[in-house]
């Protein structure tokens, strides 16, 4: 047959256009419990369906679509999950991201419907969305176990990125880190299990740190973390030669940016450090895709975005720091780190 090759290979396209039938699958199988219902065994496909109260041959069109984007496998009595799936999308895993995913279902899934409106206006959708202004969790977050499979979502991101960014710089010469915004606590672990002489305390607002608690004992180290309750923008922060602020930076616009590092400068002492984890966007802006992925969640969700190592260098020297570096990892995280 006649191929003609000025005609573009329109892959990509096809590909792009089904992108979000993939996601939708896996927030769908995750919501309906499929994967914690498969949990370690092989269960036929009906029996799944009756036991989670759907259409026989709808679920088997789930599964078998699970079984095609990588997330469930064959077995000889049905289904069962990956090993991918029971650890990640399992909400009895240490490393779940259930809970981010469920946010992403129940919030960012809606609000991305709307990205047009906040391209056109430059602002996120929460309003528009949901009817009310600013990115509010509490409206999703009404129980503490909303709250903790959210964190424990975010933890399963920080058990993959915390210990590769923990590993980018020397922090060798640093006393004390304190994790502003430390959630579960999953960087200060991280820190302290690498740097046996490092102390470390993890800040967060009062009702998230029941976690962090928990994690911190449970890695063995309530010796050395502590876990303190409060706002880094309202209260005086504790005592550190080393902060860090792990996917927090890109959350606000510039003007809040600013007076949270002049805030952090001032408590440092000279040659003490901050840490910066977020994905940095390529000198030329073309990639790393995620972080450009990012940067558009973040134009949606909140009032901030995703930024070059060239930004970060200007924002930290504004604030006072003289020594900028930053290190990419191909996790999702990089780290920028700047010296007083």
């Amino acid at each position: 047959m006649f191929h003609d090759v000025s005609i573009p290979d329109p892959t990509i396209v096809l590909d792009h256009l089904e992108a979000f039938r993939r996601s939708k699958t896996m927030f769908a199988a995750v919501d309906l419990g499929v994967f914690d219902t498969l949990g370690d065994g092989c269960v036929d496909g009906d029996a799944l369906a009756n036991q989670l109260g759907c259409n026989a041959d709808a679920m088997r069109t789930l599964l078998e679509s699970c079984v095609a984007i990588g997330l469930i496998q064959r077995c000889e009595k049905g289904f069962q999950n990956t090993a991918v799936a029971r650890t990640y999308l399992c909400s009895d895993s240490p490393r779940r991201m259930t809970g981010y995913i469920q946010y992403s279902n129940d919030v960012m899934w809606k609000m991305w419907g709307n990205l047009e409106d906040a391209i056109r206006d430059g602002s996120h959708r929460w309003k528009q969305t949901f009817g009310f202004d600013g990115p509010i969790f509490s409206h999703f977050f009404r129980t503490p176990e909303a709250m903790d499979e959210f964190l424990m979502g975010m933890h399963g991101f920080g058990m993959i990125t915390s210990p590769r960014i923990v590993e980018l710089f020397d922090l060798s010469k640093f006393e004390r880190l304190c994790d502003l915004g430390g959630a579960t606590g999953h960087l200060t672990i991280a820190a302290c299990q690498r740097y046996e002489r490092l102390k470390g305390i993890v800040f967060d607002l009062p009702h998230a740190l029941g976690l962090a608690r928990q994690m911190v004992s449970e890695a063995g180290l309530d010796n050395r973390i502590d876990v303190v309750g409060g706002d880094f923008f309202m209260d005086t922060l504790p005592t550190a030669d080393l902060y860090a602020l792990g996917r927090i930076v890109h959350d606000w616009d510039e003007p809040k940016i600013q007076q949270l590092l002049a805030k952090i400068y001032g408590a440092l002492p000279v040659g003490g450090g901050l840490l910066i984890g977020e994905k940095v966007l390529h000198e030329d802006r073309t990639g790393p895709r995620w972080a450009l992925m990012q940067s558009l969640n973040m134009l949606v969700c909140t009032e901030g975005k995703e930024r070059s190592g060239a930004e970060y260098e200007r924002l930290l020297r504004e604030a006072g720091f003289s020594k900028v570096s930053v290190a990419r990892t191909q996790v999702p995280l990089d780290a920028v780190m700047a010296v007083k």
